[in-house]
């Protein structure tokens, strides 16, 4: 659909100010203590209801990073963002991140993160311990006989007791809907009349339900990398392998036209060869030279997920498929994959893999048992032969989740919504194309953005023309024409 409207940027001193819900009066007035928390950052924590049904009772507090903006008599606002997940700490991506959004935007917002409910700073989600979550993570996805199926229904089934045994409390409350009411606290405690936030891949869900509950305080959204929230959680993760299919392909493809490949001359034989890779680890897993864990085929294909994110990762792939498929050496897919959950040297584990499942398991409705949701993996291998069974078992914990969901997918219109920016990269492994076609047809105001592109989500990745038509949105809420295409 085709959007137009806009304002001169400057922050709205006429606007209405949003309503107040009823008995958050006191979340919404709070002022921050901001202290400095090093290199210009300023951190603060921000108070919210565990339960929003009853605001009177437990309360926890979200961590809160800003950079504040450089031109104060021109500040517009506050550019609250999410970097994804679920489970991803915003704090870390705006220490990390917030000087790459340019000097247009840094000037006139302040650059907000958050971590959200459940993750990092604020009350995580905390069930499993360091070997636990190794043994989960090298347990064989792909099952090829009753054993190994009840193995891995094993690991599943401990998975969700622990977060039952160590995180009871939080487990009914972390899911997107009363994080998005969050979003509205944290708004009105940043001073804002309205919303101006970009978020990536699962921040664009977050973001979406944002606008779907307070469509009146929306100023502009970027929703980059977008996620369908029609889906069911198992339609997701077969869409999200095929995504993992085609950005091997775009790999494989780059791959043999560099002339670097020693694993294949052909872009079939490329994927023939990592076929056959996996096939192999499947029965006898590679060696690793850096401490005593086995590189499994689950492992592997997590490692070869990691480097599709990003295509700078591209090179290190190639190395590291060359010595795993030459010398039999999984060190480097190894590594890409501890990357990935973001397990230490240490052999810990931040809180990511935790709170990613916590969050996705209350979002939406799971298959009721194995059975059932094991031939969504069986789907999944057809049309995505290397990445399906590995995706979809990799959420079997949901199955036996102690905290069933109030909530069914559906569309998001967010009706009465300023126009909001959907960016869609059209190979993206994780969050794919089309997915960002069905949120910015479904969204009353939704504007479609397509980068022709590689790697998981578009805007910060250095393309001039997204980024020129995302901040002329973000600082003038004037969107681009839906439909336009970036390459």
């Amino acid at each position: 659909m085709t959007v137009t409207g806009c304002n001169d940027g400057e922050a709205d001193e006429t606007a209405t100010p949003a309503s107040v819900p009823t008995g958050l009066g006191s979340f919404y007035a709070q002022k921050p203590s901001w202290k400095s928390c090093g290199s210009g950052f300023e951190c603060a924590t921000v108070q919210v209801p565990l339960d929003y049904a009853k605001p009177t009772g437990e309360k926890i507090g979200l961590s809160v990073i800003r950079l504040p903006a450089e031109d104060k008599s021109n500040r517009i606002g506050s550019l609250l963002t999410n970097p994804g997940g679920p489970g991803g700490t915003g704090v870390g991506f705006v220490r990390q991140a917030a000087r790459a959004f340019g000097n247009d935007l840094r000037h006139r917002f302040d650059i907000v993160g958050f971590d959200p409910r459940g993750v990092a700073a604020s009350d995580p989600v905390r069930c499993n311990t360091g070997p636990q979550l190794d043994r989960f993570f090298a347990t064989d996805v792909s099952p090829d006989n009753r054993t190994e199926t009840q193995a891995l229904a094993g690991e599943g089934k401990e998975f969700a007791d622990n977060c039952k045994a160590r995180a009871a409390a939080e487990l009914p409350h972390v899911g997107t809907v009363n994080a998005a009411r969050d979003m509205d606290v944290l708004r009105a405690a940043l001073g804002d009349t309205k919303l101006t936030y970009y978020g990536a891949s699962y921040g664009t869900y977050l973001g979406a339900y944002y606008a779907e509950q307070f469509p009146r305080n929306v100023r502009a959204l970027v929703l980059d990398g977008a996620v369908d929230p029609t889906l069911s959680s198992t339609e997701m993760l077969v869409e999200q392998a095929k995504g993992f299919e085609t950005a091997l392909r775009a790999f494989a493809q780059d791959c043999v036209k560099a002339g670097f490949c020693r694993f294949g001359d052909t872009v079939d034989a490329v994927l023939a060869t990592v076929s056959s890779l996996l096939a192999k680890t499947d029965k006898t897993p590679l060696k690793n030279t850096r401490d005593s864990r086995k590189v499994t085929e689950s492992l592997a294909v997590m490692g070869i997920a990691r480097a599709l994110y990003v295509k700078e990762y591209w090179p290190v792939l190639r190395q590291a498929l060359t010595k795993a498929t030459q010398e039999s050496d999984g060190t480097m897919l190894l590594a890409l994959a501890d990357e990935m959950v973001e397990r230490k040297s240490d052999g810990s584990y931040s809180n990511q893999t935790d709170a990613n499942m916590a969050i996705n398991c209350v979002d939406k409705p799971n298959p009721p048992d194995i059975t059932t949701y094991g031939k969504s993996a069986t789907e999944a291998q057809k049309v995505a032969p290397r990445f399906g069974s590995f995706v979809v078992w990799g959420g079997l914990p949901c199955v036996y989740w102690p905290v069933q969901p109030k909530q069914e997918p559906k569309p998001i219109t967010a009706k009465g919504a300023a126009p909001i920016v959907v960016i869609g990269t059209i190979r993206d492994p994780a969050t794919p194309y089309k997915w960002a076609q069905n949120l910015a047809g479904q969204l009353s105001s939704g504007v479609l953005l397509t980068f022709d592109g590689d790697g998981h989500t578009a805007y910060l990745q250095g393309n001039r023309c997204i980024t020129e038509a995302t901040n002329k949105y973000l600082l003038d809420a004037d969107p681009p024409k839906d439909g336009t295409t970036c390459r």
